[in-house]
């Protein structure tokens, strides 16, 4: 459908830009990268350094806003630009360039400014044609389907999410052989494991073969012993892994467009990395494993996803509800390919680590009184007393019986429990010793809230699921409406919006990007798309 301008018509600051991998060759190190500028009606140019273009100081009358292009009219006039390629930013119109360091370059003529990346600069490029380049990046998101009766918010969410979706997509580069993505092209900039699954399930409804690369790319960094790294990129990778969720992934790409080859090629890879985690992460030899833990206060657990979680504030081994939950679900994926493949030794030998799994998380895990699943400390012998949302996790893998599906749910309708404003909260409401506005210490996080109700669908309690996902996806919109970004994570309690939440501490923006929630954040807007779609079939 063609782009009507009120679909993309929120020009406010934080929002990213930059040349996708679907278009052409990116640059990890070189490339430019930009998000819309906060003081200051224009752009700031973040990397590979830093440039502050600015269009006028009254107010912006019309905006066209994609992350790769945009057409807008102020009080001196049209501004329009596009990126021409990884290094490359042609922008025509009244522009001032301020405040430029020594990476990147910039040049004026006839009315037209090009900025790009210094080691690449070609300043012949200011004479290309801009608007066959907006023509081209105006395409790619004018042939994306969209379901039909979508409300006008919804439609608007959408094609911001399809156009943050693009510019998150890298070319294959060094060590990394296929397309990849990022959880934002600034500040994290790299490829993480289980945000790469968590995109490859929104793109497998826009373009399947380029969610399998997605999931592919993460298997291009795996070490020979199985270890798949918790983040990496053409420069390096990091000593830590993640959840284990890509036979997850392989199972819904593979489940639109069906590949026998592909899961051939990937099935040792897959074993491999859970192999890794049973052999490597249990430390007590009790038969569950553990998250690595870390020293750094505000991420004592980075290889859990759920790196400040009051979990981990003891800093001691847990045996995890849902890192054994991801590896049982994971073990029933397993178990479900080897069948595909025709190996029953292998199909029968998953389905046990499977049941082996899935009864000592019941075990040990499950706390009767309470009626819900937590950590337990393996040093001292003890269950957590946090309750968080990753005690819904074995929903996912089956582990949790009909009745300990139905006592989860309850939680969920309890105001003390899960049940705040918006759900689903990352510790329960009356934990007021641990909550705060910060990352995994309340607040509420869109791949949970999809896992969580993609456990409850599981046991066929699609009311519960529904409404997750309804609640879910209507806070997403609104803030997308108000800000034009789609956000990190979102406040339980509805009392504080996104930009203002805390982050590792604080939320100080001016001392360091990490210390806000981050604006248009990967799996938000992937994970949107997908219920998008889901609600469409």
């Amino acid at each position: 459908m063609k782009l009507e301008k009120n679909i993309l018509n929120i020009w406010a600051g934080g929002q990213l830009m930059a040349f996708s991998g679907i278009d052409g060759q990116t640059d990890f190190r070189h490339g430019l990268t930009a998000r819309t500028a906060f003081d200051v009606n224009g752009i700031d140019i973040k990397l590979p350094g830093e440039c502050l273009l600015k269009f006028s100081e009254g107010p912006i009358t019309q905006v066209l806003l994609t992350g790769d292009f945009f057409d807008i009219k102020t009080s001196t006039g049209r501004v329009h630009g596009a990126f021409l390629d990884a290094y490359h930013l042609l922008i025509d119109g009244p522009c001032e360039v301020t405040k430029c360091i020594d990476m990147i370059k910039t040049i004026r003529q006839s009315g037209r400014t090009l900025v790009g990346s210094a080691v690449t600069f070609d300043a012949g490029k200011i004479t290309a044609d801009i608007n066959a380049a907006i023509a081209e990046r105006r395409r790619w998101l004018e042939s994306r389907h969209v379901p039909h009766g979508l409300t006008e918010l919804k439609r608007r969410t959408l094609f911001k999410a399809l156009s943050q979706m693009k510019t998150q997509v890298y070319a294959s580069e060094a060590m990394i052989r296929h397309h990849w993505t990022t959880p934002d092209r600034w500040p994290h900039r790299a490829m993480w494991l289980w945000d790469s699954v968590f995109h490859a399930i929104g793109w497998r409804h826009l373009d399947p073969g380029l969610a399998q690369e997605m999931i592919s790319a993460v298997l291009d960094i795996q070490r020979q012993d199985g270890f798949i790294p918790h983040m990496g990129s053409p420069e390096g990778v990091s000593n830590i892994t993640q959840p284990p969720v890509l036979a997850l992934g392989v199972k819904l790409v593979n489940d639109i467009q069906p590949n026998r080859d592909w899961i051939e090629e990937i099935y040792p890879k897959l074993t491999a990395c859970v192999e890794w985690d049973l052999i490597n992460r249990d430390s007590d030899g009790a038969g569950l494993v553990e998250w690595a833990i870390e020293g750094d206060p505000n991420c004592r657990s980075g290889e859990s996803g759920m790196d400040n979680s009051p979990r981990f504030d003891t800093a001691t081994q847990l045996d995890a509800v849902d890192f054994n939950s991801f590896l049982a679900l994971e073990s029933e994926l397993l178990a479900h390919f080897a069948r595909i493949l025709e190996r029953p030794d292998e199909t029968e030998k998953w389905q046990k680590t499977n049941r082996r799994l899935c009864d000592l998380i019941n075990k040990r895990l499950w706390n009767e009184e309470i009626g819900f699943y937590v950590d337990y400390d393996v040093t001292s012998n003890t269950p957590s007393l946090v309750l968080a949302s990753s005690g819904f996790m074995p929903l996912i893998c089956g582990a949790a019986s009909r009745e300990q599906a139905e006592r989860l749910a309850e939680h969920l309708k309890d105001p003390e429990m899960f049940g705040t404003p918006l759900p689903v909260p990352s510790i329960a409401a009356k934990d007021i010793e641990h909550y705060s506005k910060d990352m995994w210490r309340g607040p509420v996080w869109v791949n949970l809230n999809w896992l969580i109700s993609y456990g409850f669908e599981r046991y066929g309690m699609q009311d519960m699921a529904d409404e997750i996902r309804g609640k879910t996806m209507a806070e997403i919109e609104k803030f997308c409406a108000k800000y034009g970004s789609i956000f990190e994570f979102y406040d339980d309690r509805r009392e504080v919006d996104p930009p203002h939440l805390r982050r590792k501490g604080k939320c100080a923006p001016k001392k360091s990007p990490y210390h806000q929630v981050l604006f248009d954040y990967g799996w938000t807007a992937t994970l949107y798309v997908d219920m998008v779609y889901d609600r469409e079939t």
